[in-house]
């Protein structure tokens, strides 16, 4: 391309001036992908200057007139030209910030207090915002609301698969200190159902949602909850197990809003969530009768102890005196120690809130017996 010819295609007053100075020696560089996306969170206090330009004072003190073009600095949006810029929580944009952005959106070019400045900027803007009706901070004016070209509505996700899914994906992996870490399929799916049943209990506020972060936060409490478990007993591999699920409760309690509790507790309608969880779980994992043998050696005197500081080596002792429960199991893929430890409790667990098994709970200790 030839000097002249890349005149034609600048866009700003500096780059043609470094082009007529300097002709085909001006140097050009390619910018990566990463450089061609820009990003801002949107706050009250975002001024025009943070993301459109404003004069620039040290300019003007080299000796450039106010009204030379080359005077402005310019903003985020100008300088992401020919790529994508993206808004965060739009409506947090002050209104007369947001009518800035019109020209931008309709236009195309860029205007700085007086100058007449039309830069053909080729730019993809999007913008992320809650329902209006999700939030009090503030709104999408109207004319601007009308330079979009497609509102797209998402929602959580609808599976617990799909939950799942992000769940693992975005979680913080932790330094484990050479442990290993294993996390039972059954133990995921309930903190997924935790958070499924969090966004259809009327006790919690719908308006401001549960969002995916309460189910990877809980995700790694529950993580962290076994590691901890391992390191202080001096173990190789680490899983979490129901008793565990107490770590969730303030990763959930700090993400969600209650609605006006009455005469319950915030504690109270976790608990309930929790346990509802465990049950729907367990009633997907097992069906009706198949652990009727190890009701049934409960029915004849055994009683089991269990608690999240417990040893995996005592399950497998527990395992040993109810035959029955080793098909069980087995079912849920445990092979190594942590790994049964969390079945059983599980299994123990689900009977209990199938009104199978009575359970007493004293010291943080848990104890099954027969119902």
């Amino acid at each position: 391309m030839s000097w002249p010819e890349r005149i034609a295609f600048s866009i700003c007053g500096a780059c043609r001036a470094r082009i007529t100075e300097r002709g085909d020696a001006a140097e050009t560089v390619w910018i990566p992908r990463d450089r061609r996306y820009g990003e801002k969170l949107a706050t009250p206090d975002i001024t025009i200057a943070d993301l459109i330009g404003e004069v620039d004072p040290i300019k003007v003190a080299e000796g450039r007139y106010l009204s030379d073009e080359l005077t402005i600095h310019y903003g985020l949006l100008p300088r992401t030209n020919r790529g994508i810029f993206a808004l965060n929580e739009l409506p947090d944009l002050a209104e007369r910030i947001q009518v800035g952005l019109l020209n931008i959106m309709e236009e195309r070019d860029v205007q700085i207090r007086g100058y007449k400045v039309r830069l053909p900027i080729d730019l993809y803007v999007v913008a992320s915002a809650n329902p209006e009706d999700y939030t009090n901070r503030g709104r999408i004016i109207t004319p601007l609301k009308d330079r979009f070209g497609s509102q797209i509505r998402t929602h959580y996700p609808r599976r617990v698969e799909d939950e799942i899914a992000i769940m693992e994906s975005e979680r913080t992996a932790y330094a484990d200190a050479g442990l290993e870490t294993k996390s039972p399929e059954f133990m995921k799916q309930l903190v997924a159902e935790v958070t499924h049943l969090a966004r259809r209990s009327p006790e919690i506020s719908q308006r401001s949602g549960v969002s995916v972060r309460v189910t990877i936060c809980n995700y790694e409490n529950l993580l962290s909850s076994a590691l901890k478990r391992a390191i202080r007993l001096g173990e190789t591999v680490a899983a979490p197990r129901v008793s565990d699920l107490g770590a969730i409760a303030a990763s959930t309690g700090g993400k969600i809003e209650m609605e006006s509790l009455g005469d319950t507790t915030e504690d109270k309608v976790m608990g309930k969530i929790m346990q509802r969880a465990v049950l729907n779980v367990f009633n997907r994992t097992f069906t009706s009768g198949e652990l009727d043998e190890v009701v049934g050696a409960f029915q004849d005197g055994l009683k089991i102890e269990v608690s999240d500081a417990m040893p995996a080596e005592l399950y497998l002792r527990h395992l040993g005196q109810v035959r029955p429960l080793q098909t069980a199991v087995r079912k849920l893929g445990a092979q190594d120690p942590a790994s049964v430890a969390a079945a059983v409790e599980f299994v123990l667990e689900g009977l209990h809130l199938s009104k199978k098994l009575n359970k007493d709970v004293q010291a943080g200790q848990s104890r099954y017996r027969g119902a």
